[in-house]
């Protein structure tokens, strides 16, 4: 008997693959499949991105995860003192609360610590990032719907 892996299963076997020595994590079952790496440059197969899963009607089954594609910030770019807003787990990158909706921040955009700047969905529980410190937007590392990982930087903002 099949059953497809509930939200708790994959939170499980998240946490041992972060807690491991693998490099890798390649699972398939019958209509599910699990990739993760350590390494942020490796995905598996094409350069297609994993499809966007939001909210109800999203449909059925859970979403492949990959591995996060390379930041576009490179850490000799950003100034010193400029502060790294950074994800709080594994999961895609939104930056609106809903397709179609404007962003939460763009970029010259100033914030408090409280202010709401993306969200972190993984199999479809969303997690609000705020930006914790008060300043402006100055760079967003990521693109919208890309995966990310546990302690990548989202998005820089310079203290006010």
């Amino acid at each position: 008997m099949n059953k497809k892996p509930t939200a708790q299963d994959l939170e499980s076997l998240m946490d041992m693959f972060e807690k491991s020595d693998w490099k890798e994590l390649d699972l398939r079952m019958e209509g599910f499949e699990l990739y993760l790496s350590k390494d942020p440059s490796r995905r598996r197969g094409g350069s297609t991105p994993p499809p966007r899963l939001r909210g109800e009607g999203a449909g059925e089954g859970p979403a492949p995860i990959s591995a996060p594609s390379a930041t576009s910030a490179s850490a000799s770019a950003v100034p010193a003192h400029w502060i790294a807003v950074k994800a709080p787990n594994l999961g895609t990158f939104y930056r609106a609360p809903k397709p179609g909706a404007a962003p939460y921040v763009q970029i010259g955009q100033v914030v408090t610590p409280e202010t709401e700047v993306c969200l972190i969905e993984v199999m479809k529980l969303f997690t609000s990032v705020r930006a914790g410190v008060a300043g402006t937007v100055r760079q967003i590392a990521v693109q919208d719907a890309e995966m990310v990982e546990h302690d990548q930087v989202l998005m820089y903002i310079e203290p006010a």
